[in-house]
């Protein structure tokens, strides 16, 4: 699973930019989506990949994401974290969890360099060091 966080705001971009920012579910700063992976997902995001941070998203980061931001469709109805986080990762889709496709985050604490990329800056491909970036922003 691949997880995409937005870093740039929204001013002065491309409208093919912002359209595929729109269709990963990155529609803000800070956004974070999970993202399955196949060529056409891939494709888009490799066209913004100097727009967002994204890398190979551990299970417990994922439980710790889903209990602390997420949040409910269906707001009468709670939120169980644990049968969330094993859908999610047995079906790759948010169909039937009652969550939101995507997570809204704190800016990272201890601040980022976000004009340059990975590992100078925040942009790009991060790999599996995306969960510690996550972690601060949470």
């Amino acid at each position: 699973m691949i997880v995409a966080i937005r870093i740039t705001g929204m001013v002065k971009k491309n409208r093919d930019i912002e359209e595929t920012l729109y269709r990963l579910r990155l529609r803000r700063k800070y956004a974070c989506a999970i993202i399955d992976e196949n060529k056409e997902s891939l494709g888009m995001i490799k066209k913004v990949r100097s727009f967002i941070a994204y890398g190979n998203l551990d299970k417990e980061i994922l439980t710790e994401l889903v209990k602390k931001r997420g949040q409910a469709a269906d707001k009468s109805k709670k939120i169980d974290a644990e049968k969330a986080v094993e859908h999610i990762l047995k079906n790759k889709n948010f169909e039937n969890t009652n969550l939101k496709p995507f997570f809204r985050l704190h800016p990272p604490r201890k601040g980022i360099n976000s004009k340059q990329h990975y590992p100078a800056g925040v942009l790009g491909s991060h790999g599996d060091k995306i969960n510690e970036l996550i972690r601060r922003m949470l």
